[in-house]
């Protein structure tokens, strides 16, 4: 899995029909800091939200299989789901 956040939305009215009636989120992956990108240079990329996730809200993402798997079909066009909304974030020194 891996932490993001979320910067934005996407409106798509003609998709695979495994789509039809998902909300698709713009998610920036990050570091354990929360800003810095987990990949710099890399642009944000579009995510099935599996779990009500707004503007702004730090998020975890789960890819390919796992991903189609959250969606309860492993036919669907999803490569990326938006599997929780965190709520808190600790990173030890050691």
């Amino acid at each position: 899995m891996d932490l993001a956040k979320v910067v934005g939305s996407v409106v798509s009215t003609q998709k695979s029909e495994s789509l039809v009636g998902r909300k698709l989120l713009l998610v920036q992956p990050v570091g354990t800091d929360g800003q810095s990108p987990k990949m710099p240079g890399f642009p944000p990329e579009v995510a099935v939200d599996c779990v009500g996730a707004g503007d702004g809200e730090f998020v975890l993402l789960t890819r390919g299989s796992s991903a189609r798997a959250c969606l309860n079909n492993d036919r669907s066009a999803a490569d990326l789901c938006v599997v929780a909304i965190l709520d808190s974030l600790s990173v030890s020194d050691k």
